[in-house]
């Protein structure tokens, strides 16, 4: 029996899934949680160690024969992260994660030594964002000189873990994009922006090798695979980042798909065969870890949003749809801006949450929670009409993500954006996506013509339970609210600034 493993390395927690493709058949899943260190200045931490523990963890509960019986593990992390290594392989400092906001000044300084926003975007595709990995280099270099001295690697999360297995200094195209560092248009390191970090070090020999999507980042370590029971000739893949993971995941590795992700941040992206750079910024300009592109909208703040509500009232998880699927769409005018934890798209890093509309009729647990509800779809709401601005066109969204087992979310989903909503049978879809691409790379080291589509087609189920189809009255109804929604925007944005 020869089986992969798929690793979804998130924010909250590690997941690991280990697959036979002959049966089909999940073998075994773990997962163990994670902290996070936050402070006041918007700083969002993680220990690098956390990772490699979490990982052992999630090992000792799988039987030895299963372990010896991997040929390949894929690697989806958590985008932009900044893990800066030295030569000897240390861990220079914690790792700033992609929702730490603590960088704008750094964003701002970068855009503007190449002349702005719009510049930026010309020469790369992307602006430098708060969360991207370009402003946590430059945040390093002027905070922690010594560590910058010393560092002679950037590595994003999944590029850390792939190191600790095979011990290869190495990234691939679709991750290596969320650093805003890289022009996507030419899969190129962009030297005027390097430059705009530092000019005096040529920062371009501490980035790694760029590798294809189907090439392996290398072989398990001898040493790591005795300690952690695996056989000597595993092959690590090139990974990637858990959006990029997740389209994978998702099917969505050929033109005409759309995926929305509703786990802690809500993403919403879809397949090209050519890079999209969005005139209005609401679109990251990503390739994917297939090959292609990967244009995405992300917003911070998806069950986010709903948690904050369940905690303040303390209720259970199982209760959600209970609770939302009592109140009307629109939540009789409760109205929610649900930017907990800053915002990205809207650009809005000091963002705070509102909660608007609020009279005796409406002031409830499940008006709260619905209105978080739809206000995290909003926020995709927006990323589909740039996609369409784009020429981009979908006849349906797969929707992946804790928010993805929710009856009554998917139903929203369907109705705010107007497309058939479809959920898969595997929920764990970045970690899931991150074995097929092990398999396609195991099966591309054995010489055969794997192809990818195949793949997916082959070993992606729907569960029929959860899909569901718009509803032309609310989705009319939601036209209205969605305004609303934009006009408090617009409103409350100036706040912001101040």
């Amino acid at each position: 029996m020869n089986t992969v493993m798929g690793i979804d390395m998130g924010t909250q927690s590690i997941k690991v899934l280990i697959y036979d493709p002959a049966s089909k058949t999940t073998l075994a899943k773990a997962s163990h949680p994670f902290d996070l260190i936050t402070r006041d200045d918007g700083s969002a931490e993680q220990e690098a160690s956390w990772w490699i523990d979490g990982f052992k963890q999630c090992l000792k509960s799988f039987d030895a024969k299963v372990l010896k019986s991997v040929v390949a593990i894929g690697v989806s992390g958590q985008q932009h992260g900044f893990v800066p290594v030295s030569g000897s392989g240390d861990v220079l400092a914690p790792v700033k994660l992609w929702c730490d906001t603590s960088t704008v000044a750094e964003c701002d300084e970068i855009m503007a030594a190449v002349g702005g926003e719009q510049a930026c975007r010309e020469l790369a595709g992307n602006s430098v964002a708060a969360g991207f990995t370009a402003s946590k280099i430059l945040w390093l270099k002027k905070n922690k000189p010594e560590a910058y001295a010393k560092m002679a690697t950037v590595m994003l999360p999944h590029d850390y873990l792939n190191f600790y297995l095979s011990g290869e200094r190495v990234m691939e195209y679709g991750d290596a994009s969320g650093t805003a560092l890289l022009d996507v248009r030419t899969r190129t390191w962009s030297t005027d922006l390097l430059a705009a970090i530092d000019s005096e070090r040529d920062l371009a020999q501490c980035l790694p090798k760029l590798i294809s999507a189907e090439a392996p980042a290398g072989k398990i370590t001898p040493s790591i695979a005795k300690a952690l029971g695996f056989s000597e000739d595993v092959i690590v893949s090139s990974g990637g980042g858990d959006n990029m993971m997740a389209a994978i995941g998702t099917g969505n590795v050929s033109t005409g798909k759309l995926t929305a992700s509703m786990g802690t941040s809500g993403t919403l992206f879809g397949y090209a065969d050519k890079p999209v750079v969005d005139a209005g910024g609401d679109l990251a300009a990503f390739c994917s870890s297939t090959g292609g592109w990967l244009p995405l909208l992300c917003t911070m703040n998806c069950t986010v949003a709903t948690e904050q509500v369940r905690k303040l009232f303390e209720f259970e998880l199982s209760d959600v749809d209970t609770l939302a699927e009592r109140i009307q769409p629109g939540a009789d005018g409760v109205l929610t801006l649900p930017y907990y934890t800053g915002e990205r798209t809207p650009d809005l890093p000091h963002g705070k949450a509102v909660i608007f509309g609020l009279d005796l009729s409406n002031s409830s647990r499940a008006h709260l929670l619905r209105s978080a509800m739809e206000a995290a779809v909003f926020g995709l709401k927006t990323g589909l009409l740039a996609f369409q601005q784009n020429g981009m066109a979908f006849t349906e969204v797969t929707l992946t993500g804790g928010g993805s087992s929710s009856r009554v979310w998917c139903q929203i989903v369907a109705n705010i954006l107007n497309l058939p909503v479809k959920v898969l049978k595997e929920k764990e879809n970045a970690a899931f996506g991150a074995l097929l691409q092990a398999l396609w790379c195991y099966e591309s080291s054995k010489g055969e013509r794997a192809d990818l589509q195949s793949l997916v087609d082959e070993h992606l189920s729907v569960d029929n339970d959860l899909g569901c189809e718009p509803q032309a009255e609310q989705v009319a109804r939601y036209e209205d609210v969605y305004e609303n929604y934009q006009a408090l925007l617009e409103a409350v944005r100036p706040l912001y600034k101040k």
